[in-house]
């Protein structure tokens, strides 16, 4: 269960070696959280992951990593549901996902449907079984990491942008479908985040960092908050481009 903070003291998350995922991982070990699972394919750079958790939590922390790939959806059921058996959990942060290659994806159907599988099937697969899971125990959070791409796809990345739209039209009709459930759905929408993933590219406007997305997290769960920007101002934005006509939104630089 949470604490009176809103600190969850168990956490599961998809997506294990995420920057941004880790970053919100300590932040909350380092307030009251206890048990962590870090669930992706194995690495050396998830063992380290959970390493690091350990120490920062010291001997009262336990932290486990778990087998998932978000690519074989047909285990997932196997996979995470089982973790709910061992105990509650109070948080489920699904943040795997891929950026992809825009140009190589157009070229590439095929590379282009692996991201679309990645960030969207396999989302769409966990997030189900988590979410099953979460209603059977009657409380807890899913965190659904999204991106401000999805709000209005650009050019410059339609397929990453079309994938993560349909990742947060599916989170915010789960969190219909669980309301008054006892299950709190917090989707997630940053804009540029500074993260292995985005190393190389130039970088965008009102751009972030890993730790500014945790904090807006621990925010959004104390006050159970249904959709976070990061940073705030991205809201007003996107409201904005959003509702541009589509000749205009095309000569934009984006």
């Amino acid at each position: 269960m949470k604490d009176a903070f809103g600190t969850p003291q168990s956490l599961l998350v998809l997506g294990g070696t995420s920057g941004i995922a880790l970053a919100t991982a300590r932040r909350l070990v380092a307030r009251r959280t206890r048990t962590v699972w870090l669930a992706g394919r194995a690495s050396p750079a998830l063992d380290a992951a959970a390493d690091s958790l350990r120490e920062l939590g010291g001997p009262g922390t336990t932290v486990r990593t778990v087998p998932f790939d978000a690519l074989d959806p047909a285990s997932h059921e196997e996979t995470l549901a089982k973790l709910f058996t061992d105990g509650d959990i109070d948080m489920v942060l699904l943040a795997f996902g891929v950026l992809g290659d825009q140009a190589h994806d157009e070229a590439t159907p095929s590379a282009a449907v692996r991201v679309a599988q990645t960030n969207y099937t396999g989302a769409v697969s966990a997030g189900l079984v988590c979410a099953n899971a979460l209603r059977t125990q009657g409380h807890g959070s899913l965190v659904v990491l999204s991106s401000v791409a999805g709000e209005r796809v650009r050019r410059a990345n339609f397929v990453y942008g079309s994938s993560k739209a349909g990742l947060d039209a599916f989170a915010q009709g789960l969190g219909d479908a669980l309301h008054g459930s006892g299950v709190h759905v917090m989707v997630v929408r940053p804009g540029f985040v500074r993260t292995g993933m985005t190393a190389g590219l130039p970088e965008a406007p009102l751009a972030t960092t890993p730790e500014a997305v945790a904090e807006a997290i621990e925010r959004g769960l104390r006050r159970r908050a249904e959709v976070v920007w990061v940073p705030g101002v991205l809201r007003v934005v996107m409201s904005a481009l959003r509702h541009l006509p589509r000749p205009l939104f095309r000569r934009l630089p984006l």
